[in-house]
């Protein structure tokens, strides 16, 4: 992670330094059986943000190497980098069905315990996206902390140690949790307006003909 920086003059504690020469690196990663628009919403979003000059590079990865994924849609996805977390300055990790749903993609991914490692230890700001927030809390991320996720996985999220609060984007300075599907989008603009400002944030949304619902939470 790179130093702390002012973002939208507001002072960002852990937060990267981001400028033309040094853009925000995010990382959205998609696994085999991943929820297509968990992931594909933020890439998407992300991206606009770099089309409209905004100092970003957002990269889609998988756990470890280059490979093609099929998504939870039976969507063929070719994924052209593995993950990297000395490279990234925030990782995206979206849902794939439930966390104890033998045989979803998010299933899984939890019982890749050398993922889960690496997961736990990775220094990037992280982002869950659905029932991807189980993900950050079978790693240990979320225990005592603000957190939501998807409806359905709210009472297991807080079995395991989270405060839940019910909203669709909880930012919790290195920890940032999204609540069902859509609400990846919302928390892919609100990464947009933290780390790049909310004009472009807003010119984003324009584009998009999008507007996010309901307010991001933080303490």
């Amino acid at each position: 992670m790179r130093a702390s920086a002012l973002s939208a003059g507001v002072v960002v504690t852990g937060a990267p330094i981001v400028s033309a020469a040094s853009p925000l690196r995010v990382q959205v990663l998609a696994y085999e059986g991943a929820e297509d628009l968990d992931y594909v919403g933020p890439y998407d979003v992300l991206s606009r943000a770099a089309d409209k000059g905004g100092a970003i590079r957002t990269t889609l990865v998988s756990p470890y190497r280059p490979t093609t994924i099929t998504t939870a849609k039976g969507i063929r996805v070719e994924v052209p980098r593995g993950w990297s977390p000395q490279d990234a300055d925030v990782l995206v990790v979206p849902g794939g069905g439930m966390h104890n749903q033998p045989g979803s993609g998010l299933h899984r991914l939890i019982a890749d315990k050398g993922f889960m490692r690496r997961l736990a230890d990775a220094k990037p700001v992280k982002v869950g996206v659905c029932t991807g927030v189980m993900a950050l809390s079978a790693a240990g991320i979320t225990r005592g902390r603000p957190a939501t996720t998807h409806t359905a996985a709210k009472p297991y999220l807080a079995e395991q140690g989270a405060t839940v609060i019910n909203a669709r984007v909880v930012d919790d300075g290195d920890l940032v949790t999204c609540a069902g599907v859509t609400s990846g989008i919302d928390g892919a603009i609100w990464l947009i307006e933290r780390f790049l400002g909310a004009e472009l944030a807003t010119d984003v949304e324009t584009v998009l003909e999008y507007e996010r619902r309901g307010t991001v939470w933080r303490d």
